[in-house]
C-alpha cells in the first residue's frame, strides 16, 4: 500500500506510538483463564506455585514463631498469683476504697436516691444488694462450695489453705430480710477493699500513735477495746462539709468498725471474700442531697482528697 502524499507531492511517513493504540478489551472469562497465554488471573501455574509455596512457608514459620513466644510467656505464669505484686505492680499498694449498691446507669454517677415510701423506688437498691452478696450468702456459688471457710476470730486466725467467713446474714437491719434498712430511711451502705494480692496493713493500734487527722470518735472507738482487737483497717464516714455532717446524723458499723487482720493478706485462696463493713445512717436528713466520704485508715493506706482521691471514697445519697 502505498505512503500518502503531501501536496507537494512527497512521501508521508506515518508514526504509531504505544500510547496510541487502543487498550485492548478483555473480559473477565478471559481474565481468569486464558488459553492463548496459559494463565490463571494472569499468572501462568509456576508462578502461582511458587507465591503459595512462598506464602505457605512465611506462615507456618510466623504460627510457629507465635506459638514459641506464647510457651515462654505461659511458662513465667501461674493462675495462683500474680507475676509482678506490690510495688512491682501496676496497681500498686494502695488499695482503692469501694462502695456498695452503686447504680447500673454511669450518669447516675455515686447517688443513691430513693423514694422511702415507693418499694418500686426501694427495689432496684435492695436487687443490687442482694446480686453482689450473693456469694457471702450462699457459699455454694463459692469455689469447692465454701467448705474452706471458717469462723475467725483474733484469738483463731484461719488454718492453713482456708479463709475466713464474712457472716453478714447476722448483720441485723443490714441483711436482705430487713430490707438493707432502706425502707425505714436508715439505708446501710456497704464498703469494701480492693483487693491487692499480698497486701498487709499496717495498723494504727497504738492508742498512743494515732493520726491526728482522725476522728475524735474513731480514736475514742480504739481506745476503748481490748488491745488485742485493735488491729484492724478503721473506716471512718463522715458529711463532706460541716452543712452534710449535720444532715448525715448517726452512723452505726456493723459488725465492726474496722476490717480484721485475720482476712489479710489476700493470696487468691479458693473461697476467699473480701472483708465488708456495713455503714448504717440511721438518721440522715431527707429531701436532699448529702455528700459523704468513707475513708479508711491504715499506715501504708495513702489518703488524698479531691478529684485524684485515694484512700477514701465519695458517695452521695437523697431520700425522700
Amino acid at each position: 500500500m502505498a505512503s500518502p502524499k503531501d501536496k507537494n507531492g512527497m512521501s508521508q511517513v506515518t508514526y504509531e506510538f504505544p500510547y496510541m493504540r487502543q487498550p485492548e478489551k478483555k473480559s473477565l472469562a478471559k481474565f481468569i483463564f486464558n488459553k492463548d497465554e496459559g494463565t490463571f488471573m494472569e499468572r501462568t501455574p509456576s508462578s502461582w506455585a511458587k507465591i503459595v509455596f512462598f506464602y505457605a512457608v512465611f506462615y507456618t514459620v510466623l504460627a510457629a514463631l507465635f506459638a514459641i513466644c506464647l510457651q515462654v510467656l505461659f511458662y513465667t505464669l501461674t493462675y495462683e498469683y500474680p507475676k509482678w505484686q506490690l510495688d512491682r505492680s501496676i496497681i500498686g499498694t494502695n488499695p482503692g476504697v469501694g462502695f456498695r449498691p452503686i447504680a447500673d446507669d454511669t450518669t447516675q454517677g455515686s447517688l443513691i436516691w430513693y423514694k422511702a415510701s415507693d418499694p418500686q423506688s426501694i427495689r432496684p437498691w435492695t436487687s443490687l444488694l442482694d446480686t453482689y452478696l450473693a456469694p457471702y450468702q450462699n457459699k455454694s456459688l463459692l469455689p469447692g462450695g465454701g467448705k474452706n471457710q471458717e469462723i475467725c476470730d483474733f484469738g483463731t486466725p484461719p488454718k492453713a489453705g482456708r479463709v475466713c467467713a464474712v457472716e453478714v446474714s447476722t448483720w441485723g437491719d443490714c441483711t436482705s430480710a430487713n430490707g438493707y434498712g432502706f425502707n425505714k430511711s436508715a439505708p446501710c451502705i456497704f464498703i469494701k477493699l480492693n483487693r491487692i494480692f499480698n497486701w498487709m496493713p499496717e495498723y494504727y493500734d497504738d492508742v498512743n500513735d494515732l493520726p491526728e487527722d482522725m476522728p475524735e470518735d474513731l480514736k475514742q472507738h480504739i481506745a476503748a477495746i481490748p488491745e488485742n482487737q485493735r488491729k484492724q483497717v478503721w473506716i471512718s464516714c463522715n458529711g463532706e462539709h460541716s452543712s452534710d455532717r449535720e444532715a448525715l446524723g448517726p452512723v452505726k458499723y456493723i459488725p465492726q468498725r474496722g476490717m480484721a487482720s485475720y482476712y489479710y493478706p489476700f493470696i487468691n485462696i479458693p473461697g476467699y471474700l473480701s472483708p465488708l463493713i456495713a455503714v448504717q445512717l440511721e438518721r440522715p436528713a431527707l429531701n436532699r442531697v448529702i455528700n459523704i466520704e468513707c475513708r479508711a485508715w491504715a499506715k501504708n493506706i495513702h489518703y488524698q482528697g479531691g478529684r485524684e482521691r485515694t484512700g477514701s471514697v465519695h458517695l452521695e445519697i437523697m431520700i425522700d
